[in-house]
């Protein structure tokens, strides 16, 4: 009995450690994780999205001096198209580009409808083109 009462005095005394210590319990530790929500993708205008394009840039220059904003917006219909609806309609290709520009000075009717596009016989050739080359540049 000698050797009983130190063994139960030690078992006594790692239980009442073994509490004191929180080894009573187990407890279990979650990391809570915070999902962040994923950024909705903003949404940039025509405008916003080449505005530091040379091509852009010079286009809309020589658009600007001339009277091309009375009839035509970058995405919506005045009296003729929208630009983003012509950039839609052709490639940006040096045919077209030509092409248009030749439309822009000599005008015409029928492609886009019954009203006609007058004709532009004092703009040059090559403002022709910066000016196709920008609304050709605005596709969607």
């Amino acid at each position: 009995m000698k050797i009983t009462k130190p063994i139960n005095f030690a078992i006594a005394a790692m239980a009442g450690l073994a509490f004191a210590c929180g080894g009573g319990e187990k407890t279990t530790e979650t990391a809570e994780t915070v999902a962040t929500p994923a950024t909705p993708e903003v949404e940039m205008s025509l405008e916003e999205k080449y505005q530091d394009d040379p091509i852009y840039i010079k286009g809309l220059a020589k658009l600007k001096a001339s009277d091309c904003t009375s009839c035509h917006m970058v995405e919506r219909k005045i009296v003729g198209p929208s630009y983003a609806d012509v950039a839609a309609k052709y490639e940006a290709t040096e045919e077209n580009i030509e092409m248009l520009a030749k439309k822009v000075i000599e005008g015409g009717v029928g492609t886009w409808g019954e009203i006609p596009m007058p004709p532009h016989p004092a703009l040059s050739i090559e403002d022709a083109k910066d000016m196709v080359a920008y609304v050709l540049l605005l596709k969607k």
